[in-house]
C-alpha cells in the first residue's frame, strides 16, 4: 500500500504537528511550502494523498486544488482541505475548487490521523 502522504502547508509548527500526527500512524509525508512546490511535488512522488492548507503565500489552496486536478497523473488521488476557513461556504468553496474533503484548523490530534485516513480507504 502507498504510505506516502504530501502535505502542502506553509505554517511550521502546523507542518510539524501533521507530520508527528502522521508518521505516528506509518505514514511518510513529504513537505510543500507553498503552491507552485507543492504542485511539483505531487508529480514527483506519487502520494496516496494531499493535504491542503488554503491560506497558501502566492497561490491560494483554491487554486492549487484546480490544478491538481487538471494533471490527469492525479487522477484518483484524494486532495483534503485543512483549513482555518471555517465560514458559511468555505466548505463548499474547497469541494467546487476539486477537494475531496475539508478538514477543519485547530486539528484534533486525538482524531485527526484517523479522519485523513478515512479519504485515502475511500478511494
Amino acid at each position: 500500500m502507498n504510505k506516502r502522504i504530501l502535505l502542502i502547508e506553509d505554517n511550521e509548527q502546523n507542518r510539524y504537528l501533521v507530520t508527528y500526527l502522521l508518521q505516528a500512524r506509518g505514514w511518510e509525508v513529504s513537505h510543500a511550502v507553498d503552491g507552485a512546490a507543492g504542485l511539483a511535488m505531487a508529480d514527483e512522488i506519487d502520494p496516496a494523498l494531499i493535504l491542503l492548507d488554503i491560506q497558501l503565500p502566492g497561490m491560494d489552496g483554491y487554486a492549487v486544488a484546480r490544478a491538481l486536478r487538471e494533471n490527469t497523473k492525479l487522477d484518483g488521488i484524494p486532495v483534503v482541505a485543512v483549513t482555518s476557513y471555517a465560514m458559511a461556504g468555505d466548505r463548499e468553496r474547497c469541494i467546487e475548487s476539486g477537494c475531496d474533503g475539508y478538514l477543519e484548523k485547530p486539528i484534533d490530534p486525538q482524531t485527526f490521523a484517523a479522519q485523513v485516513e478515512q479519504f485515502v480507504r475511500t478511494q
